[in-house]
């Protein structure tokens, strides 16, 4: 198996369909609850709707230097989630993140393997790979947050 193929699978089992690691993803959680629990605030933790948004943001981000566009993400950004009213916008949110994780994924199966090894955008911004492995990490670290404030709610 490729690196690429390897790397897209992981991709796809953090967000889309796995169950390996977390004995979860983000999609199986995000479709369980409704937009009322999604906006739910609990304590001092972020909401599931932000965790999403955030996540989908980074997403989104490198998405767009994948096909050929600017990396014009910011940090200071990936919180500013515009409000979810409705059932409506937590879908939108939610079917936001499904598409732009498949398409990642399937970026990334197409990758040239070479391409992974190559630096992202700058130098400073470490190589493909590292990005990539980053989102990975990443989504792990939220898709943690996300079930646990599930179980408390």
């Amino acid at each position: 198996m490729t690196r690429n193929v390897a790397i897209s699978n992981r991709l796809r089992e953090v967000l889309l369909n796995g169950k390996w690691i977390a004995n979860t993803n983000f999609k199986e959680q995000l479709l369980s609850i409704d937009w009322i629990q999604a906006i739910q605030k609990i304590d001092h933790l972020n909401t599931i709707a932000l965790l999403t948004f955030h996540i989908n943001y980074y997403i989104q981000g490198i998405l767009n230097v994948f096909n050929g566009g600017a990396l014009d993400i910011r940090d200071k950004y990936s919180f500013d989630l515009p409000e979810i009213k409705s059932e409506v916008d937590w879908n939108m949110l939610v079917d936001n993140l499904i598409k732009n994780a498949e398409e990642f994924a399937n970026k990334v199966e197409q990758m040239d393997d070479s391409i992974l090894d190559k630096p992202f955008v700058d130098e400073k911004y470490g190589s493909y790979l590292r990005n990539i492995e980053g989102v990975i990490e990443h989504s792990y670290y939220h898709l943690g947050q996300v079930t646990l404030i599930i179980k408390n709610d």
